[in-house]
Parts: C-alpha cells; structure tokens; sequence
C-alpha cells in the first residue's frame, strides 16, 4: 500500500528542496501535522472551494480571551482531520501570552495519529 504524499510546506514558509534538487514532499506523521497547522491557522473562507475549512486562529488576536471557546474550535476542526484519532480524543491547552507586539496566545495538542497509533505533541504560538 503507498502512501499519500504532500508538498513539504509548513504555514506560512516557502516550499522546502529535497537533497536531489526537487520539492521535498511529506508522508505519515508529519503530513498530518502540516495538515493540522494549515487547518488551524486558515482562516474560514481563505479557500473559496471550501469556505468552511480553517479556524483562523489568527483571528482571535486582540480579543478577550475566551480559552474554552477557543479549545473546543481547535479540538472540533482537529477532528475532521483524517490522519487525527477521535479516540483517545485531542487534549487541547491554550493560554494567554504577552509579547512586545500586544499578545497573542500558546497552543499545545496532544493528538494520536491514525496511521501510526502513536501520540503526537503539537506546539505553536499565534501572537502579533
């Protein structure tokens, strides 16, 4: 059985050459870490085939931090992830951070990966 490969790309960087010159493609884990990142940090309506996919957790920069809502959008949008397990369901933390640029907030997800079954720990901060 193959696997499905994507570009090598995380948000918000240029595509990544391999050694031999070509695009560097990604499988397994670290495709469905990519795929996870991209979803969080589109924005609803970026993809006009598909103006429902993305959380735009950019978006919630500068308003009162609503760190519920805010878990069970990145926990909802995580689950329609192919490569995300439903079970044992993402753990989600999120909190408030300060930084020179007027804030913004950390992410932590543990997740199970489908294709593997092992646990994979996801971490990223969306700040100005």
């Amino acid at each position: 059985m193959s696997t499905l490969a994507d570009l090598y790309q995380y948000f918000g960087t240029d595509l990544t050459p391999s050694t031999t010159g070509d695009v560097l493609t990604v499988t397994d884990t670290a495709r469905g870490q990519q795929r996870v990142l991209r979803r969080l940090l589109t924005n609803p309506g970026d993809y006009i085939f598909q103006p429902e996919y993305g959380a735009g957790l950019a978006q919630w920069i500068g308003r009162t931090a609503d760190l519920a809502a805010m878990r069970a959008l990145i926990r909802g949008q995580m689950l329609l992830e192919p490569s995300v397990a439903v079970q044992p369901e993402p753990e989600v933390r999120v909190g408030a951070i300060a930084n020179q640029a007027g804030g913004g907030f950390a992410v932590a997800i543990k997740y199970t990966d489908v294709a593997s079954g092992e646990p994979v720990i996801l971490s990223f901060e969306v700040s100005n």
